[in-house]
């Protein structure tokens, strides 16, 4: 018999912030850790499954988004800092160890959560981002020669330029960029870029839909637009403008393997794993993750994982976390 589940809201106090979560369920933790432009709300199809099969599952609001606290310094957004939320969350929870769930930025976190900490990690699960070991520069600095100054990541660099355009419209924003990095989006025959139009700025990286997909609704947007208006996209920006930072700042980590257990999810037609490099990332990955357990791509799918299916990534992460040894 499946438990009743209720997702309930509270606000953690710890590594100098306050960190708003949404929880529910009881058991093993499992912490989801969202992406851009995206808030606790992207894992809403998750909380009560994962609840439901047997686990605790928090999705905390990161550091800069929704009802967490925003730090105004861009230098307190390295995933130095990030990881530390992670932690101190954790030690918030009472909790020693957890299996942490990443979809696009949140991902870069889990996996450097599992590299840094691997005491606390029981499992990492990661949907979008494959593993990327340290190079030799930055992906920033990487991405820029390969795809030039018009890079949405190069083109967040520079502060406020982006605010502005992104909250000229913000439900505008939100709707294109949740439709166009879609897989309904890609199947209409259109080509997602990861580069800017010179002429009107971000919002025509994407494009509007017509008519919403089936997997988001008006009363979705509702939600990421109201958080968005209210506290603007600076924190989430800020993410972005750290990553030469974090490069530097986590060169004693060059060259070592991530050992937790390990699950990668895709969609067949998410844009970030046909960025330079991802999908050899991805054939090789188990080089540097060896507890690799699986590579699954969902066909059809696009960016957006969890949100746009649900019932397969459910069932993927409860096969996964049942797989696990006990605490």
């Amino acid at each position: 018999m499946k438990k009743m589940t209720t997702v309930t809201h509270r606000f953690i106090e710890t590594n100098g912030i306050r960190i708003h979560i949404a929880e529910a369920g009881e058991g093993p933790l499992v912490l989801l850790l969202h992406g851009f432009p995206e808030s606790w709300y992207a894992w809403r199809h998750q909380l009560t499954a994962l609840a439901q099969a047997g686990y605790h599952v928090v999705a905390p609001d990161q550091r800069g988004y929704g009802q967490t606290d925003r730090p105004s310094q861009i230098e307190q957004y390295t995933q130095l800092h990030l990881t530390g939320d992670i932690v101190g969350l954790l030690d918030a929870l009472g909790e020693q160890q957890t299996v942490v769930v990443g979809h696009d930025c949140g991902a870069f976190t889990a996996w450097d959560l599992a590299l840094l900490r691997p005491d606390r990690v029981r499992g990492v699960v990661s949907l979008s981002i494959p593993y990327a070991p340290r190079g030799p520069v930055s992906m920033l600095t990487a991405m820029r020669s390969t795809l030039g100054e018009d890079f949405y990541m190069v083109r967040f660099q520079q502060p406020g330029k982006a605010e502005v355009e992104l909250e000229r419209d913000v439900r505008t924003s939100i709707r294109s960029t949740f439709f166009s990095l879609s897989g309904d989006a890609l199947a209409e025959g259109n080509t997602a870029q990861p580069v800017v139009a010179q002429v009107g700025g971000l919002p025509n990286l994407v494009q509007a839909p017509k008519t919403l997909p089936s997997w988001l609704t008006e009363q979705d947007l509702d939600h990421y637009t109201g958080e968005f208006e209210r506290t603007g996209f600076a924190g989430a920006l800020n993410w972005f403008r750290t990553i030469d930072k974090s490069w530097e700042l986590m060169a004693a980590w060059t060259g070592v393997p991530v050992l937790s257990p390990a699950l990668f999810i895709a969609g067949e037609r998410d844009v970030a794993i046909d960025l330079p490099g991802s999908r050899e990332l991805i054939a090789n990955m188990q080089a540097f993750v060896p507890n690799l357990k699986e590579v699954l791509l969902l066909p059809g799918c696009g960016h957006w994982t969890q949100q746009e299916r649900p019932t397969e990534v459910n069932a993927a992460l409860i096969e996964f976390l049942e797989a696990l040894p006990e605490k």
